[in-house]
Protein backbone atom coordinates (compact mmCIF):
# COMPACT_ATOMS: atom_id res chain seq x y z
CA UNK A 1 0.00 0.00 0.00
CA UNK A 2 1.42 3.37 -1.00
CA UNK A 3 1.00 6.17 1.47
CA UNK A 4 1.86 9.61 0.12
CA UNK A 5 5.50 10.19 0.92
CA UNK A 6 5.49 13.91 0.28
CA UNK A 7 5.00 14.52 3.85
CA UNK A 8 28.11 -16.32 8.77
CA UNK A 9 27.94 -17.13 5.35
CA UNK A 10 25.25 -19.74 4.59
CA UNK A 11 26.36 -22.57 2.31
CA UNK A 12 24.19 -23.86 -0.50
CA UNK A 13 23.42 -27.12 1.25
CA UNK A 14 22.18 -25.25 4.32
CA UNK A 15 19.77 -23.05 2.36
CA UNK A 16 18.58 -26.06 0.40
CA UNK A 17 17.86 -27.92 3.64
CA UNK A 18 15.76 -24.99 4.87
CA UNK A 19 13.76 -25.04 1.66
CA UNK A 20 13.05 -28.78 1.98
CA UNK A 21 11.32 -28.24 5.33
CA UNK A 22 9.01 -25.59 3.98
CA UNK A 23 5.28 -26.13 3.40
CA UNK A 24 2.22 -24.00 2.76
CA UNK A 25 -1.50 -24.58 2.47
CA UNK A 26 -3.36 -24.59 -0.84
CA UNK A 27 -6.78 -23.16 -1.74
CA UNK A 28 -8.91 -23.23 -4.89
CA UNK A 29 -11.94 -20.91 -5.19
CA UNK A 30 -15.00 -20.82 -7.42
CA UNK A 31 -17.00 -17.67 -6.63
CA UNK A 32 -20.22 -16.29 -8.11
CA UNK A 33 -21.14 -12.73 -7.21
CA UNK A 34 -23.70 -10.20 -8.39
CA UNK A 35 -23.53 -6.44 -7.86
CA UNK A 36 -26.66 -4.42 -7.11
CA UNK A 37 -25.34 -0.97 -7.93
CA UNK A 38 -28.43 0.79 -6.61
CA UNK A 39 -28.46 -0.90 -3.22
CA UNK A 40 -24.62 -1.02 -3.08
CA UNK A 41 -24.70 -4.71 -2.23
CA UNK A 42 -23.20 -8.01 -3.36
CA UNK A 43 -24.96 -11.36 -3.42
CA UNK A 44 -22.53 -14.25 -3.70
CA UNK A 45 -21.68 -17.87 -3.17
CA UNK A 46 -18.34 -19.58 -3.00
CA UNK A 47 -16.99 -23.09 -3.12
CA UNK A 48 -13.43 -23.79 -2.16
CA UNK A 49 -11.12 -26.72 -1.83
CA UNK A 50 -8.69 -26.41 1.08
CA UNK A 51 -5.68 -28.75 1.05
CA UNK A 52 -3.76 -29.32 4.26
CA UNK A 53 -0.09 -29.48 3.32
CA UNK A 54 0.99 -29.02 6.93
CA UNK A 55 2.34 -31.85 9.12
CA UNK A 56 -0.54 -31.26 11.54
CA UNK A 57 -4.14 -32.49 11.69
CA UNK A 58 -6.67 -29.62 11.69
CA UNK A 59 -9.96 -29.64 13.59
CA UNK A 60 -11.11 -26.23 12.37
CA UNK A 61 -10.27 -23.44 9.91
CA UNK A 62 -10.35 -19.75 10.78
CA UNK A 63 -12.02 -17.60 8.12
CA UNK A 64 -11.69 -13.88 7.54
CA UNK A 65 -15.08 -12.28 6.89
CA UNK A 66 -13.60 -8.82 6.59
CA UNK A 67 -16.67 -6.84 5.42
CA UNK A 68 -17.85 -7.10 9.04
CA UNK A 69 -14.96 -4.83 10.05
CA UNK A 70 -17.14 -1.99 8.68
CA UNK A 71 -20.24 -3.07 10.61
CA UNK A 72 -20.08 -1.11 13.88
CA UNK A 73 -18.00 1.27 15.95
CA UNK A 74 -16.63 -1.42 18.24
CA UNK A 75 -14.60 -3.32 15.61
CA UNK A 76 -10.82 -3.29 15.57
CA UNK A 77 -10.94 -1.22 12.36
CA UNK A 78 -13.01 1.59 13.87
CA UNK A 79 -11.05 1.55 17.11
CA UNK A 80 -7.81 2.01 15.20
CA UNK A 81 -9.21 4.81 13.05
CA UNK A 82 -10.55 6.67 16.06
CA UNK A 83 -7.27 6.40 17.94
CA UNK A 84 -5.18 7.80 15.08
CA UNK A 85 -5.55 11.54 14.66
CA UNK A 86 -3.79 11.42 11.28
CA UNK A 87 -6.75 9.43 9.98
CA UNK A 88 -9.42 11.76 11.35
CA UNK A 89 -10.52 12.89 7.88
CA UNK A 90 -11.59 9.36 7.03
CA UNK A 91 -14.10 9.48 9.88
CA UNK A 92 -15.86 12.73 8.97
CA UNK A 93 -18.60 11.00 7.00
CA UNK A 94 -19.12 7.33 6.24
CA UNK A 95 -21.66 4.54 5.92
CA UNK A 96 -21.31 1.09 7.41
CA UNK A 97 -20.77 -2.25 5.67
CA UNK A 98 -21.22 -5.88 6.64
CA UNK A 99 -21.42 -9.50 5.54
CA UNK A 100 -24.24 -11.92 6.36
CA UNK A 101 -26.11 -14.90 4.94
CA UNK A 102 -23.23 -17.24 5.74
CA UNK A 103 -24.19 -20.93 5.82
CA UNK A 104 -20.94 -22.88 5.81
CA UNK A 105 -21.06 -26.46 4.62
CA UNK A 106 -18.11 -28.84 4.88
CA UNK A 107 -18.17 -31.70 2.39
CA UNK A 108 -21.85 -30.97 1.81
CA UNK A 109 -22.89 -31.03 5.47
CA UNK A 110 -23.81 -28.02 7.60
CA UNK A 111 -20.84 -26.90 9.66
CA UNK A 112 -20.74 -25.58 13.20
CA UNK A 113 -19.18 -22.11 13.47
CA UNK A 114 -17.93 -20.09 16.40
CA UNK A 115 -17.30 -16.38 16.83
CA UNK A 116 -13.86 -15.17 17.80
CA UNK A 117 -13.52 -14.71 21.58
CA UNK A 118 -12.39 -11.10 21.14
CA UNK A 119 -15.60 -9.02 20.76
CA UNK A 120 -13.79 -6.54 18.49
CA UNK A 121 -13.02 -9.33 16.01
CA UNK A 122 -16.45 -9.87 14.48
CA UNK A 123 -14.72 -10.14 11.10
CA UNK A 124 -13.26 -13.56 11.99
CA UNK A 125 -15.17 -16.83 12.27
CA UNK A 126 -14.13 -20.38 13.16
CA UNK A 127 -15.47 -23.15 10.90
CA UNK A 128 -15.30 -26.49 12.69
CA UNK A 129 -14.48 -29.67 10.80
CA UNK A 130 -16.62 -32.68 11.79
CA UNK A 131 -13.87 -34.96 10.51
CA UNK A 132 -10.30 -33.88 11.32
CA UNK A 133 -8.33 -32.84 8.25
CA UNK A 134 -5.18 -34.96 8.15
CA UNK A 135 -1.89 -33.93 6.52
CA UNK A 136 -2.14 -34.21 2.75
CA UNK A 137 -5.95 -34.35 2.75
CA UNK A 138 -8.41 -31.84 1.25
CA UNK A 139 -11.83 -30.61 2.27
CA UNK A 140 -14.65 -28.94 0.29
CA UNK A 141 -16.18 -25.86 1.91
CA UNK A 142 -19.10 -23.83 0.56
CA UNK A 143 -21.12 -20.86 1.73
CA UNK A 144 -23.45 -18.17 0.48
CA UNK A 145 -22.79 -14.57 1.49
CA UNK A 146 -24.30 -11.12 1.18
CA UNK A 147 -22.18 -7.99 1.44
CA UNK A 148 -23.34 -4.47 2.16
CA UNK A 149 -20.59 -2.27 0.80
CA UNK A 150 -19.53 0.71 2.93
CA UNK A 151 -18.71 4.12 1.60
CA UNK A 152 -15.08 4.17 0.52
CA UNK A 153 -13.09 5.26 3.58
CA UNK A 154 -10.67 2.35 3.87
CA UNK A 155 -10.12 -0.18 1.08
CA UNK A 156 -13.49 -1.56 0.04
CA UNK A 157 -16.66 0.31 -0.84
CA UNK A 158 -18.27 2.77 -3.20
CA UNK A 159 -17.70 6.42 -4.11
CA UNK A 160 -18.56 8.71 -7.00
CA UNK A 161 -20.26 5.95 -9.00
CA UNK A 162 -17.24 3.65 -8.68
CA UNK A 163 -17.08 0.32 -6.86
CA UNK A 164 -13.93 -0.93 -5.15
CA UNK A 165 -14.65 -4.53 -4.22
CA UNK A 166 -11.72 -5.61 -2.04
CA UNK A 167 -11.37 -8.06 0.88
CA UNK A 168 -14.95 -9.03 0.14
CA UNK A 169 -15.31 -12.83 0.22
CA UNK A 170 -14.91 -15.36 3.08
CA UNK A 171 -11.24 -16.34 3.07
CA UNK A 172 -9.30 -18.89 5.13
CA UNK A 173 -6.68 -17.34 7.39
CA UNK A 174 -3.09 -18.41 6.82
CA UNK A 175 -1.90 -21.46 8.70
CA UNK A 176 1.88 -21.78 8.66
CA UNK A 177 4.74 -23.03 10.84
CA UNK A 178 3.78 -20.44 13.47
CA UNK A 179 0.12 -21.53 13.56
CA UNK A 180 -3.00 -19.58 12.63
CA UNK A 181 -2.92 -15.90 11.65
CA UNK A 182 -6.56 -14.98 12.24
CA UNK A 183 -6.03 -11.23 12.73
CA UNK A 184 -8.80 -8.66 12.15
CA UNK A 185 -9.08 -6.19 9.30
CA UNK A 186 -7.29 -2.89 9.98
CA UNK A 187 -6.78 0.28 7.98
CA UNK A 188 -3.14 0.61 9.06
CA UNK A 189 -1.81 -2.88 8.69
CA UNK A 190 -2.24 -5.07 5.68
CA UNK A 191 -2.65 -8.71 4.86
CA UNK A 192 -1.34 -12.26 4.75
CA UNK A 193 -3.21 -14.75 2.58
CA UNK A 194 -2.84 -18.29 1.29
CA UNK A 195 -1.89 -18.76 -2.34
CA UNK A 196 -4.91 -19.89 -4.33
CA UNK A 197 -6.45 -20.38 -7.74
CA UNK A 198 -9.56 -18.35 -8.56
CA UNK A 199 -12.48 -18.65 -10.94
CA UNK A 200 -14.78 -15.70 -10.29
CA UNK A 201 -18.04 -14.97 -12.11
CA UNK A 202 -19.17 -11.35 -11.73
CA UNK A 203 -22.71 -10.32 -12.73
CA UNK A 204 -23.42 -6.60 -12.94
CA UNK A 205 -25.18 -4.01 -15.14
CA UNK A 206 -23.98 -4.22 -18.73
CA UNK A 207 -22.72 -0.64 -19.00
CA UNK A 208 -19.97 -1.04 -16.39
CA UNK A 209 -16.29 -1.39 -17.26
CA UNK A 210 -14.58 -3.87 -14.95
CA UNK A 211 -10.97 -4.39 -13.97
CA UNK A 212 -10.23 -7.46 -11.86
CA UNK A 213 -7.52 -9.78 -10.67
CA UNK A 214 -6.67 -12.32 -13.34
CA UNK A 215 -7.56 -12.79 -16.99
CA UNK A 216 -10.98 -11.96 -18.43
CA UNK A 217 -12.38 -15.11 -20.05
CA UNK A 218 -15.19 -13.47 -22.09
CA UNK A 219 -13.63 -13.23 -25.54
CA UNK A 220 -16.00 -10.57 -26.87
CA UNK A 221 -15.57 -8.33 -23.83
CA UNK A 222 -11.81 -8.76 -23.79
CA UNK A 223 -11.58 -7.94 -27.50
CA UNK A 224 -13.65 -4.79 -26.93
CA UNK A 225 -11.41 -3.67 -24.06
CA UNK A 226 -8.27 -4.26 -26.12
CA UNK A 227 -9.63 -2.56 -29.25
CA UNK A 228 -10.92 0.50 -27.42
CA UNK A 229 -7.87 0.60 -25.18
CA UNK A 230 -5.41 0.44 -28.06
CA UNK A 231 -7.17 3.34 -29.80
CA UNK A 232 -7.03 5.44 -26.64
CA UNK A 233 -3.38 4.61 -26.08
CA UNK A 234 -2.58 5.70 -29.64
CA UNK A 235 -4.64 8.91 -29.46
CA UNK A 236 -4.07 10.45 -26.05
CA UNK A 237 -4.93 14.09 -26.72
CA UNK A 238 -8.21 13.64 -28.57
CA UNK A 239 -11.63 12.62 -27.34
CA UNK A 240 -11.33 9.10 -25.90
CA UNK A 241 -13.32 6.18 -27.24
CA UNK A 242 -15.66 5.02 -24.49
CA UNK A 243 -16.95 1.52 -23.83
CA UNK A 244 -20.46 0.70 -25.01
CA UNK A 245 -22.42 -2.37 -23.82
CA UNK A 246 -22.02 -5.28 -26.22
CA UNK A 247 -25.64 -6.41 -25.91
CA UNK A 248 -29.02 -5.06 -24.91
CA UNK A 249 -29.32 -7.21 -21.81
CA UNK A 250 -29.64 -5.40 -18.51
CA UNK A 251 -26.78 -7.38 -17.00
CA UNK A 252 -23.69 -9.29 -18.08
CA UNK A 253 -21.63 -12.02 -16.48
CA UNK A 254 -17.86 -11.70 -16.66
CA UNK A 255 -15.53 -14.54 -15.73
CA UNK A 256 -11.97 -14.07 -14.46
CA UNK A 257 -9.41 -16.78 -13.80
CA UNK A 258 -5.95 -16.78 -12.26
CA UNK A 259 -3.75 -19.32 -10.48
CA UNK A 260 -1.31 -19.01 -7.61
CA UNK A 261 -2.16 -15.58 -6.23
CA UNK A 262 -2.95 -14.56 -2.64
CA UNK A 263 -6.07 -12.46 -3.25
CA UNK A 264 -8.77 -11.32 -5.69
CA UNK A 265 -10.18 -7.79 -6.07
CA UNK A 266 -12.29 -6.03 -8.68
CA UNK A 267 -13.29 -2.50 -9.63
CA UNK A 268 -16.19 -1.21 -11.72
CA UNK A 269 -17.38 2.14 -13.07
CA UNK A 270 -19.39 3.39 -16.04
CA UNK A 271 -17.10 6.27 -16.92
CA UNK A 272 -13.75 4.48 -17.21
CA UNK A 273 -11.52 5.31 -20.14
CA UNK A 274 -9.56 2.19 -21.10
CA UNK A 275 -5.99 2.13 -22.36
CA UNK A 276 -4.31 -1.06 -23.58
CA UNK A 277 -0.84 -2.07 -24.76
CA UNK A 278 1.66 -4.86 -24.19
CA UNK A 279 4.85 -4.80 -22.16
CA UNK A 280 7.67 -6.76 -23.77
CA UNK A 281 10.05 -8.26 -21.21
CA UNK A 282 13.70 -9.13 -21.77
CA UNK A 283 12.89 -12.83 -22.07
CA UNK A 284 10.50 -12.12 -24.94
CA UNK A 285 7.40 -12.56 -22.80
CA UNK A 286 4.51 -10.22 -23.60
CA UNK A 287 2.32 -8.94 -20.76
CA UNK A 288 -1.09 -7.39 -21.44
CA UNK A 289 -1.29 -3.96 -19.80
CA UNK A 290 -4.54 -2.11 -19.10
CA UNK A 291 -5.27 1.15 -17.32
CA UNK A 292 -8.74 2.38 -16.41
CA UNK A 293 -9.28 6.03 -15.52
CA UNK A 294 -11.87 8.78 -15.36
CA UNK A 295 -12.79 10.81 -18.40
CA UNK A 296 -11.32 14.20 -17.48
CA UNK A 297 -9.79 16.85 -19.71
CA UNK A 298 -5.99 17.09 -19.72
CA UNK A 299 -5.61 14.25 -17.24
CA UNK A 300 -2.10 12.89 -16.72
CA UNK A 301 -3.67 9.43 -16.84
CA UNK A 302 -3.43 9.77 -20.63
CA UNK A 303 0.12 8.44 -20.17
CA UNK A 304 -0.73 5.88 -17.48
CA UNK A 305 -0.25 2.91 -19.81
CA UNK A 306 3.41 3.88 -20.25
CA UNK A 307 3.91 4.07 -16.50
CA UNK A 308 2.40 0.61 -15.94
CA UNK A 309 4.57 -0.91 -18.67
CA UNK A 310 7.73 0.79 -17.41
CA UNK A 311 7.16 -0.44 -13.87
CA UNK A 312 6.77 -4.05 -15.02
CA UNK A 313 9.91 -3.84 -17.14
CA UNK A 314 12.07 -2.24 -14.45
CA UNK A 315 11.02 -4.54 -11.62
CA UNK A 316 11.39 -7.60 -13.89
CA UNK A 317 14.95 -6.54 -14.70
CA UNK A 318 15.91 -5.77 -11.11
CA UNK A 319 14.24 -8.61 -9.17
CA UNK A 320 12.87 -11.33 -11.41
CA UNK A 321 10.43 -11.69 -14.27
CA UNK A 322 6.79 -10.73 -13.82
CA UNK A 323 5.02 -14.06 -13.95
CA UNK A 324 1.43 -13.01 -14.57
CA UNK A 325 -0.15 -12.57 -18.03
CA UNK A 326 -1.68 -9.17 -17.26
CA UNK A 327 -1.00 -5.99 -15.29
CA UNK A 328 -3.71 -3.40 -14.61
CA UNK A 329 -3.97 0.01 -12.95
CA UNK A 330 -7.23 1.69 -11.91
CA UNK A 331 -7.87 5.32 -11.02
CA UNK A 332 -9.77 5.53 -7.76
CA UNK A 333 -12.39 8.01 -6.55
CA UNK A 334 -11.57 11.70 -6.59
CA UNK A 335 -12.54 12.19 -2.96
CA UNK A 336 -9.80 10.00 -1.55
CA UNK A 337 -6.10 10.89 -1.62
CA UNK A 338 -4.54 8.08 0.40
CA UNK A 339 -2.20 6.95 -2.37
CA UNK A 340 -3.12 3.50 -3.58
CA UNK A 341 -3.77 -0.12 -2.74
CA UNK A 342 -2.39 -3.21 -4.41
CA UNK A 343 -3.86 -6.56 -5.38
CA UNK A 344 -2.50 -9.33 -7.62
CA UNK A 345 -2.38 -8.17 -11.28
CA UNK A 346 -4.33 -5.00 -10.47
CA UNK A 347 -3.91 -1.91 -8.32
CA UNK A 348 -6.02 1.07 -7.31
CA UNK A 349 -4.48 4.57 -7.37
CA UNK A 350 -6.15 7.35 -5.39
CA UNK A 351 -3.40 9.95 -5.14
CA UNK A 352 -3.84 13.25 -7.00
CA UNK A 353 -2.34 13.32 -10.50
CA UNK A 354 -0.92 16.84 -10.24
CA UNK A 355 2.51 15.89 -11.65
CA UNK A 356 3.57 13.14 -14.00
CA UNK A 357 6.52 12.23 -11.76
CA UNK A 358 4.30 11.61 -8.73
CA UNK A 359 1.68 9.69 -10.69
CA UNK A 360 4.36 7.55 -12.33
CA UNK A 361 5.97 6.90 -8.94
CA UNK A 362 2.79 5.80 -7.19
CA UNK A 363 1.87 3.54 -10.12
CA UNK A 364 5.37 2.03 -10.04
CA UNK A 365 5.07 1.46 -6.29
CA UNK A 366 1.71 -0.25 -6.56
CA UNK A 367 2.70 -2.34 -9.58
CA UNK A 368 5.83 -3.23 -7.62
CA UNK A 369 3.64 -4.92 -5.04
CA UNK A 370 3.10 -7.70 -7.56
CA UNK A 371 6.59 -8.67 -6.37
CA UNK A 372 6.49 -7.61 -2.71
CA UNK A 373 3.07 -8.88 -1.66
CA UNK A 374 1.92 -11.18 -4.43
CA UNK A 375 4.85 -13.18 -5.82
CA UNK A 376 6.67 -12.82 -2.48
CA UNK A 377 3.82 -13.33 -0.02
CA UNK A 378 5.20 -12.13 3.30
CA UNK A 379 3.15 -11.49 6.44
CA UNK A 380 2.42 -7.80 5.97
CA UNK A 381 0.81 -7.38 9.37
CA UNK A 382 3.79 -8.70 11.31
CA UNK A 383 6.67 -7.64 9.01
CA UNK A 384 5.30 -4.68 7.09
CA UNK A 385 8.83 -3.58 6.06
CA UNK A 386 9.38 -6.86 4.21
CA UNK A 387 6.71 -5.70 1.80
CA UNK A 388 6.55 -1.90 1.86
CA UNK A 389 10.19 -1.13 2.56
CA UNK A 390 11.70 -3.44 -0.02
CA UNK A 391 9.25 -2.08 -2.55
CA UNK A 392 10.03 1.54 -1.66
CA UNK A 393 13.75 0.89 -2.14
CA UNK A 394 13.05 -0.02 -5.76
CA UNK A 395 10.48 2.74 -6.20
CA UNK A 396 13.08 5.32 -5.15
CA UNK A 397 15.51 3.91 -7.71
CA UNK A 398 12.80 4.06 -10.37
CA UNK A 399 12.11 7.73 -9.64
CA UNK A 400 15.79 8.59 -9.53
CA UNK A 401 16.56 6.92 -12.85
CA UNK A 402 13.62 8.41 -14.76
CA UNK A 403 13.22 11.87 -13.24
CA UNK A 404 15.91 12.59 -10.65
CA UNK A 405 12.99 12.93 -8.28
CA UNK A 406 11.84 11.39 -5.02
CA UNK A 407 8.30 11.23 -3.63
CA UNK A 408 9.41 12.05 -0.10
CA UNK A 409 10.96 15.41 -1.00
CA UNK A 410 9.13 16.47 -4.15
CA UNK A 411 9.86 20.06 -5.19
CA UNK A 412 12.24 20.60 -2.26
CA UNK A 413 15.08 18.92 -4.16
CA UNK A 414 17.50 21.64 -5.40
CA UNK A 415 17.96 21.90 -9.14
CA UNK A 416 21.71 21.36 -8.87
CA UNK A 417 21.06 18.01 -7.16
CA UNK A 418 18.75 16.99 -10.00
CA UNK A 419 21.59 17.56 -12.44
CA UNK A 420 23.77 14.92 -10.78
CA UNK A 421 24.28 11.45 -12.28
CA UNK A 422 21.76 8.97 -10.86
CA UNK A 423 24.10 7.24 -8.36
CA UNK A 424 25.19 10.56 -6.90
CA UNK A 425 21.62 11.87 -6.89
CA UNK A 426 20.41 8.78 -5.00
CA UNK A 427 23.28 9.06 -2.54
CA UNK A 428 22.31 12.66 -1.75
CA UNK A 429 18.67 11.70 -1.35
CA UNK A 430 19.53 8.95 1.13
CA UNK A 431 21.89 11.25 3.04
CA UNK A 432 18.99 13.61 3.69
CA UNK A 433 16.67 10.68 4.52
CA UNK A 434 19.15 9.66 7.19
CA UNK A 435 18.68 13.00 8.94
CA UNK A 436 14.91 12.52 9.35
CA UNK A 437 13.92 11.52 12.91
CA UNK A 438 12.63 7.95 12.73
CA UNK A 439 12.41 6.60 16.25
CA UNK A 440 10.70 3.22 15.97
CA UNK A 441 12.47 0.03 14.94
CA UNK A 442 11.86 -1.30 11.44
CA UNK A 443 10.79 -4.65 12.88
CA UNK A 444 7.61 -3.21 14.41
CA UNK A 445 4.29 -4.94 13.63
CA UNK A 446 2.00 -2.73 11.59
CA UNK A 447 -0.68 -2.51 14.26
CA UNK A 448 1.83 -1.33 16.89
CA UNK A 449 2.70 1.99 15.23
CA UNK A 450 1.23 5.02 16.95
CA UNK A 451 0.13 6.74 13.73
CA UNK A 452 0.00 6.31 9.98
CA UNK A 453 2.76 8.91 9.61
CA UNK A 454 5.10 6.84 11.78
CA UNK A 455 4.03 3.68 9.97
CA UNK A 456 4.92 5.28 6.63
CA UNK A 457 8.28 6.70 7.70
CA UNK A 458 9.51 3.49 9.31
CA UNK A 459 8.03 0.82 7.05
CA UNK A 460 8.78 2.65 3.80
CA UNK A 461 11.55 5.17 4.29
CA UNK A 462 13.71 3.77 7.10
CA UNK A 463 13.68 0.34 5.47
CA UNK A 464 14.72 1.75 2.10
CA UNK A 465 17.54 3.60 3.88
CA UNK A 466 18.56 0.33 5.58
CA UNK A 467 18.80 -1.38 2.19
CA UNK A 468 20.79 1.52 0.76
CA UNK A 469 23.38 1.04 3.52
CA UNK A 470 24.00 -2.49 2.25
CA UNK A 471 24.05 -1.34 -1.36
CA UNK A 472 26.79 1.15 -0.42
CA UNK A 473 28.83 -1.70 1.03
CA UNK A 474 28.43 -4.34 -1.70
CA UNK A 475 27.51 -2.33 -4.82
CA UNK A 476 24.30 -2.24 -6.78
CA UNK A 477 25.11 -5.19 -9.05
CA UNK A 478 25.61 -7.54 -6.11
CA UNK A 479 22.56 -6.08 -4.40
CA UNK A 480 20.43 -6.90 -7.42
CA UNK A 481 21.82 -10.43 -7.55
CA UNK A 482 20.98 -10.88 -3.87
CA UNK A 483 17.38 -9.82 -4.50
CA UNK A 484 17.19 -12.06 -7.55
CA UNK A 485 18.41 -15.00 -5.47
CA UNK A 486 15.81 -14.23 -2.79
CA UNK A 487 13.12 -14.05 -5.47
CA UNK A 488 14.17 -17.33 -7.07
CA UNK A 489 14.05 -19.15 -3.72
CA UNK A 490 10.82 -17.69 -2.36
CA UNK A 491 8.61 -16.83 -5.33
CA UNK A 492 5.00 -17.86 -4.62
CA UNK A 493 5.85 -18.69 -1.01
CA UNK A 494 5.65 -17.00 2.39
CA UNK A 495 9.17 -15.71 3.20
CA UNK A 496 10.14 -14.52 6.67
CA UNK A 497 12.90 -12.04 7.61
CA UNK A 498 15.27 -14.93 8.31
CA UNK A 499 14.69 -16.18 4.76
CA UNK A 500 15.67 -12.81 3.29
CA UNK A 501 18.78 -12.86 5.47
CA UNK A 502 19.75 -16.40 4.43
CA UNK A 503 19.23 -15.61 0.74
CA UNK A 504 21.29 -12.41 0.95
CA UNK A 505 24.08 -14.16 2.85
CA UNK A 506 24.20 -17.00 0.35
CA UNK A 507 24.31 -14.59 -2.60
CA UNK A 508 26.79 -12.11 -1.09
CA UNK A 509 28.94 -14.72 0.65
CA UNK A 510 29.12 -12.80 3.90
CA UNK A 511 27.73 -12.81 7.43
CA UNK A 512 24.93 -10.24 7.85
CA UNK A 513 24.18 -10.71 11.56
CA UNK A 514 25.15 -7.15 12.50
CA UNK A 515 23.31 -5.69 9.51
CA UNK A 516 20.04 -7.48 10.25
CA UNK A 517 20.26 -6.51 13.93
CA UNK A 518 19.66 -2.95 12.72
CA UNK A 519 16.05 -3.98 12.05
CA UNK A 520 15.49 -3.89 15.82
CA UNK A 521 17.32 -0.61 16.36
CA UNK A 522 15.34 2.43 17.44
CA UNK A 523 16.39 5.84 16.18
CA UNK A 524 18.91 6.49 13.42
CA UNK A 525 21.52 4.07 12.13
CA UNK A 526 24.38 6.42 13.02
Amino acid sequence: MKKCLVILFVCFSSSTFAQEKYWQQEVSYTIDVALNDQAKTLKGSEQLVYKNNSPNTLDFIWFHIWPNAYKQESTALFQQLKNDTTRAKKMEKYTYGSIDGLNFKVNGKKAITEAHPNPQYIDIIKVKLATPLKPGASVNIATDFNVKLPSYFSRSGFADGEFMVCQWYPKPAVYDKDGWHEFPYLDMGEFYSEYASFKVNITLPSDYVVGATGVLQNADELTAYKTIGAKNAANRTGTPVLYQPLNKNATKKLTYEINNVPDFAWFAAKNFVIQYDTAKLASGKSVDAFTYYHNKKETLWNNSIDYAKDAVKHYSKWIGEYEYPVVQVVEGPANNSSGGMEYPTITLITSPDAKKESLDAVIAHEVGHNWFMSMLGSNERKHTWLDEGLNSYFQFRYEAEKYRSNSLFGDAIPEQVKQLPEPEFSSRIYQVMGSIPMKSAIETPADKFSSSDEYGLISYVKTALWLHLLENEVGREKMDKAFQHYFSLWKNKHPQPEDLKAAFEASLGTNLDAYFKLLDKEGSFK
